[in-house]
C-alpha cells in the first residue's frame, strides 16, 4: 500500500517537473503515445477486471451497476467541462490567459474538478481479500492510474506556470492534485473500507469509476485519431498498452 501511494506522489510530481523544462510543443511528441498507451490499459483494465468485480458484488443487480457506469461516465463529461481536458494532456493557452481570472489566479475550479477525478480513481484501489479481481490486480490499476496521471500534470503544471506566471507558484497546486489518489486509496482501505463493503457502496465506486474510465480512455483513444489515419507510434502505443494490461492483469 505504501509503494502505491509513493508511486503516484511521484508520478504526479516528477511529470510536474519536467514541465519546468521541457517545451510544450517538445512535451506534446511523447505524450501523444503515452496517452494512447495509458489509454488501451485502462481501457482493458476497466472491462476485464473493474466491472466483472462490481457486477459480481451485486448478484442480480446488473442494471444498478450500469446506471453507476452511466452517471461516472456523463459525469466525467461535466467534470472536462471544468477541467478543461487536462485530464488527456491538453493544455489550452486562450484558458491559460483568460481575461475573467487574470494571469495571476489560480484556475480553483479547474483543480478542483481533477482533483475529485484522481480522488475517485484512488478510491477503488482496495487491496483486501473481499475484493477479488480489483485487489489481485491492485498493483496493475495502480500502474494503470499513474500512467494516466504522467501526462495530466505535464498539462496542469504548464497550465499553472503559463496561468501564474513563475513555476514556483505551480507546487502547490501540484502538490493537491498528487495528495488526491493517495488521499482516496487510504480513506477506502482504513476508515470506511467495512462501511463500503457491508453496504454495496464499493460496487456502486466500482462502477462509478469504471464509466469514469471509459469516458477518459475512449476519448484519450479516439483524439490520438482525429482525422482517422493510421499512425504507426500511436497503434504501436496503443497494442502495447492492450497487451500489458492483458498480460498482468
Amino acid at each position: 500500500m505504501g509503494f502505491a501511494i509513493f508511486l503516484l506522489l511521484l508520478t504526479v510530481l516528477g511529470a510536474g517537473a519536467a514541465a519546468a523544462w521541457v517545451p510544450v510543443a517538445r512535451g506534446g511528441q511523447w505524450l501523444k503515445p503515452l496517452l494512447a498507451f495509458s489509454g488501451a490499459y485502462l481501457f482493458t483494465l476497466t472491462v476485464t477486471h473493474i466491472l466483472p468485480e462490481a457486477l459480481q458484488l451485486l448478484p442480480g443487480h446488473s442494471t444498478r451497476v450500469g446506471y453507476w457506469v452511466l452517471a461516472g461516465f456523463f459525469g466525467q463529461l461535466l467534470l472536462e467541462v471544468l477541467s478543461q481536458g487536462v485530464e488527456h494532456g491538453h493544455v489550452h493557452h486562450e484558458a491559460a490567459h483568460s481575461p475573467h481570472e487574470g494571469i495571476s489566479r489560480v484556475p480553483f475550479l479547474l483543480l478542483a474538478a481533477l482533483v475529485v477525478h484522481s480522488f475517485l480513481e484512488g478510491s477503488i484501489l482496495v487491496h483486501s481479500p473481499e475484493v477479488g479481481q480489483v485487489s489481485q490486480s491492485f498493483y496493475a490499476l495502480v500502474v494503470g492510474i499513474a500512467l494516466h496521471h504522467m501526462p495530466a500534470a505535464f498539462a496542469l503544471a504548464t497550465l499553472l506556470r503559463l496561468r501564474l506566471g513563475s513555476f514556483r507558484r505551480v507546487w502547490p497546486g501540484l502538490l493537491i492534485f498528487a495528495l488526491a489518489s493517495p488521499l482516496g486509496i487510504i480513506i477506502s482501505n482504513y476508515v470506511v473500507l467495512s462501511q463500503l463493503l457491508s453496504s454495496g457502496w464499493y460496487a456502486a465506486l466500482l462502477g462509478l469509476v469504471a464509466g469514469n474510465f471509459l469516458h477518459v480512455s475512449t476519448t484519450i483513444l479516439f483524439e490520438t485519431s482525429p482525422e482517422h489515419r493510421l499512425n504507426w507510434p500511436k497503434l504501436a502505443a496503443t497494442l502495447a498498452g492492450l497487451l500489458l494490461a492483458l498480460a498482468v492483469a
